[in-house]
């Protein structure tokens, strides 16, 4: 095969350019030993195709994930459901105890309202008194 045609096959096969037919040519060309000094390079290319083409791979593989992982999944969630009952507890509680310090807040108001209102009645009853005293020693 001329040197120059192998040349341009090995430029080809760079850029991606070349049938099967040209391919094949090159392996044979490699797979001969006369390569040319400066096509060496491509020689240990074309020779670990084929030495590639020739292994196997011989491990199982093994397709179901390992239970420890999917335990470790059963028991975060399980946390997570464990932490997200115990804030739900802890804010309920902190809802009620709002609550009663709203309600508290409310009563005491009411209280205080009401207080106010009794301290008027009380000056009311307490004018009527004098009144009523005034009168008495105006009629005796």
């Amino acid at each position: 095969m001329e040197l120059a045609n192998i040349e341009k096959l090995v430029e080809k096969y760079l850029n991606a350019e070349t049938s099967l037919q040209e391919e094949t040519t090159l392996k044979n060309y490699f797979k001969e030993g006369n390569v040319a000094q400066h096509l060496q390079e491509y020689s240990y290319m074309f020779n670990y195709f084929e030495a590639a083409k020739d292994e196997t791979f011989t491990k199982t593989i093994q397709l179901e994930p390992k239970k420890s992982k999917k335990r470790n999944f059963k028991w975060l969630s399980v946390a997570a459901s464990i932490m997200l009952l115990f804030s739900v507890f802890i804010g309920n509680e902190q809802y009620k105890k709002h609550q009663a310090e709203k309600k508290f807040e409310q009563v005491s108001n009411a209280l205080k309202l009401l207080s106010t209102n009794l301290q008027k009645g009380e000056q009311a009853v307490a004018t009527l008194y004098t009144y009523e005293n005034t009168v008495n020693k105006i009629l005796k």
